[in-house]
């Protein structure tokens, strides 16, 4: 548990005074089952690999402190199990423990929020949920990426630009959907690539919210469990300036927000995972706590 992070203003130790910095303590196996327990995945390799502007390695712990001071309606189990932190390059094996830790989780009957971290952070948490003894053999995972990009490049080298393509060309049981792709920001490729593997999308500009509702409505339908990837960049750049790569358009936060709550209540929501802040480049924290705040509705409106 990163203690420092989890620090803020404290008017009272009873319940209806309770602030997120009060709720959290260190994890320990054993004291998951129901409860939300954060995982950091301090990583900006794949980032790096993808050419894309450095910084998103701070994001798990700017993610807490932003979190931190939220005030809790009702009194709430979570736990922190640290950081996972990739150096030396080694983004493969940053993968492979984020996905043991994962699954150590997911085993333990709790529900992860993994904090990143660049959008490589989707493969590992993809890796946990999958090897996980909560996923039967041949049940469907379902992931539903909110995100401007398909990330699904054929580049030999894993990044931030190739985790669903590796995802879909290991595991024929997962269905994956995007909402919020930019027609500019991806290439015809990338839109070949994405009919090939039978990827279900919304671009940025079509995302009006029956449209969305059905669209989430019969995605849930064909599944079994789902994996919610939220990369920030989904969000117009006035709302999340401090991401890998700005969206010029983006899709508006109410609609983002409202895509989680129907995740969230669907009764078959097994781990979020949170991609691409920078707090570098974030403007008054405004990236951060725009994230924090999506994370507070996912936990305190979640349906086991």
């Amino acid at each position: 548990m990163t203690s420092d992070s989890w620090t803020g203003r404290v008017d009272g130790t009873t319940p209806e005074h309770l602030r997120w910095h009060q709720a959290v303590t260190p994890y320990e196996p054993g004291k998951g089952p129901g409860a939300c327990v954060f995982v950091g995945f301090a990583c900006e390799e794949g980032v790096r690999r993808n050419k894309g502007r450095l910084g998103a390695a701070e994001g798990p712990d700017a993610l807490r402190r932003a979190l931190s001071p939220m005030a809790l309606a009702t009194d709430l189990r979570a736990f922190d199990a640290g950081t996972i932190a990739v150096t030396d390059e080694r983004l493969e094996d940053g993968q492979r423990r984020l996905g043991e830790t994962v699954s150590a989780l997911l085993d333990d009957g709790a529900f992860p929020v993994v904090l990143g971290g660049g959008h490589e952070i989707a493969y590992g948490t993809y890796l946990g949920l999958a090897g996980s003894t909560r996923r039967p053999p041949g049940t469907i995972i379902g992931i539903l990426n909110l995100d401007a990009h398909f990330d699904l490049r054929p580049d030999p080298v894993p990044s931030s630009g190739t985790p669903f393509r590796q995802i879909l060309e290991s595991d024929d049981n997962v269905h994956y959907a995007v909402i919020g792709i930019s027609q500019p920001s991806n290439t015809r490729i990338l839109f070949d690539t994405a009919n090939s593997f039978g990827v279900r999308y919304l671009l940025d500009d079509d995302c009006e919210p029956t449209r969305v509702t059905t669209f989430i409505d019969d995605f849930l339908a064909g599944i079994d469990f789902l994996h919610l990837t939220i990369d920030l960049d989904v969000l117009p750049a006035s709302t999340a300036p401090g991401v890998s790569a700005p969206a010029a358009y983006g899709v508006p936060l109410p609609t983002i927000q409202a895509i989680c709550d129907q995740a969230t209540t669907s009764g078959k929501l097994a781990i979020v995972d949170i991609a691409e802040l920078n707090p570098h480049l974030d403007i008054d924290s405004r990236t951060a706590r725009t994230a924090a705040r999506l994370i507070h509705r996912i936990v305190t409106k979640r349906t086991p």
